[in-house]
């Protein structure tokens, strides 16, 4: 039976200061729009404040990268075109909306103090509620299904997901691990940006764990994904259709990825994008200044120290 996983949904890089993580984000060559923020006006009246947690997205044909922050009252810290989005919802479903934001910004805040880099692994699912029935069979804990839905042009895109709850709800030890239905291609593909970098797809997430751990983590992630990996030498790999998920072990990391040290113990260290013309893409870094590391793999990265606590590779 094919598993319902199909590829990574997008993963989250968790930042605190999102004018910085913007322009790093530019001079790496990704187009990103303008990131948005949940806001309401005071009790006491007054403009509208941002609130919560506010995000963009790199997006790509089937998948994105999405930079996140947590919303902490620093005016300095929102940048000054931001889209604050007002929260427009009847009376009674207005308290549950504001919870679950602040929900979502308590765990972001909790991945923060861990560390500044990516926190967030989001799986694509073609069946969420098959995904949903077999990690509860699997006695794996989640918070169910969520349906959100938001305003995409002139349609209305339909969001659905669950979060695995590990130390916390919606939290593993490794940050916020979930899956989510498959992207809608039309409306996917309407959003997707000519990068300047060339990037069209999120291919790796490496995930970084304590050598004792090692086998504890593989079986859980068997778990999450429904498949087996493969070993690599160094770790395992999971294989997502034109992606991977790398499991790769502390003391193996520097070989890897040479100069890398993980920030903790798990930790989600490095994605990897497809670009269309690998030439360009080093050239443009390297015109931009952007110092370059190279894998064992052959391909080139930018370190964490470089890109806010992830390092960044390029295919």
């Amino acid at each position: 039976m094919t598993p319902e996983i199909t590829r990574l949904h997008h993963v989250g890089h968790v930042v605190r200061d999102m004018p910085a993580a913007l322009k790093l984000y530019r001079r790496l060559g990704f187009a990103l729009p303008t990131p948005s923020y949940p806001a309401m006006v005071p009790q006491d009246g007054g403009t509208l404040e941002p609130f919560g947690a506010a995000n963009t997205h790199a997006d790509f044909p089937q998948d994105f990268v999405e930079l996140v922050t947590v919303v902490d009252g620093v005016g300095s810290r929102v940048p000054a075109d931001a889209r604050l989005v007002p929260l427009n919802a009847p009376p009674s479903v207005l308290p549950s909306l504001i919870e679950r934001i602040n929900a979502t910004s308590a765990k972001l805040s909790h991945c923060l103090d861990r560390y500044e880099g990516l926190h967030i692994l989001m799986l694509s699912s073609s069946d969420i509620e098959a995904t949903a029935a077999r990690l509860t069979n699997s006695g794996i804990g989640h918070g169910g299904v969520n349906t959100v839905r938001r305003p995409a042009g002139p349609r209305v895109e339909t969001v659905r997901y669950l979060e695995i709850d590990g130390a916390q709800p919606g939290v593993e030890a490794e940050g916020r691990i979930g899956v989510a239905a498959d992207l809608d291609p039309g409306i996917q593909s309407s959003r997707a940006a000519d990068h300047p970098n060339g990037a069209v797809g999120l291919v790796d997430a490496t995930l970084c764990i304590a050598d004792s751990e090692l086998d504890a983590v593989r079986t859980r992630y068997e778990a999450y994904l429904d498949r087996t990996p493969r070993a690599n030498g160094r770790g395992w790999v999971f294989d997502l259709g034109a992606a991977t998920l790398t499991l790769v072990q502390a003391s193996r990391l520097a070989e890897a990825l040479p100069g890398q040290q993980p920030p903790a113990l798990p930790a989600l260290v490095a994605y990897t994008v497809e670009v269309r013309d690998l030439a360009a893409t080093k050239e443009l870094l390297r015109t931009n200044e952007v110092p370059l590391c190279r894998a064992a793999s052959g391909e080139p990265f930018v370190p964490a120290t470089a890109a806010i606590g992830t390092a960044i590779a390029f295919r």
